[in-house]
């Protein structure tokens, strides 16, 4: 796949010989679709992870179920656990860590689509976001989170 931010993403872990993996919720697989299509993705990914409920972020990702109940498993610090638990479960140098909203949810008053991000490095967080977007579609918000995570990501590591 022909893209300047996976490029770069690519280019840089290549170079330094380091490795990456996903925990995904809001996107659903999309941002470890997206890694899968760059060229050389075997030698830097080493995959990840689909965890969409509070059930399985705690037992997979050991994110704390507290506050994951009290916040529907969307914060940033669940991002942050979900980036740092990825490294463990996959042996990576990176983590990328991802929950959110793709669609609103009257029932939790969610009104707007919006998510929270994390990137880990051998154990220590590194940077997080959120993004809010008003597009409508669940793929649609989907892709638009996977694009900016992915960019985010790439400038973070130029």
């Amino acid at each position: 796949m022909k893209n300047k931010d996976l490029q770069t993403i690519s280019e840089y872990l290549l170079k330094r010989e380091e490795t990456v993996a996903i925990a995904e919720s809001v996107t659903s697989g999309l941002i470890m679709n997206h890694f899968s299509l760059a060229e050389n993705a075997s030698s830097f990914f080493q995959g990840g992870i689909t965890a969409y409920n509070l059930g399985q972020k705690t037992r997979h990702l050991s994110v704390e179920p507290t506050h994951a109940e009290q916040v529907n498993c969307v914060s940033e610090r669940v991002a942050q656990q979900m980036a740092l638990q990825v490294i463990n479960l996959f042996c990576s140098h990176w983590g990328i860590g991802v929950t959110g909203y793709a669609a609103p949810v009257p029932a939790l008053n969610i009104k707007s689509c919006f998510a929270y991000y994390a990137f880990a490095y051998k154990g220590d967080i590194v940077s997080t976001g959120c993004l809010n977007t008003k597009l409508k579609g669940q793929r649609n918000v989907q892709e638009y989170f996977t694009r900016k995570i992915t960019m985010a990501l790439a400038e973070h590591l130029s």
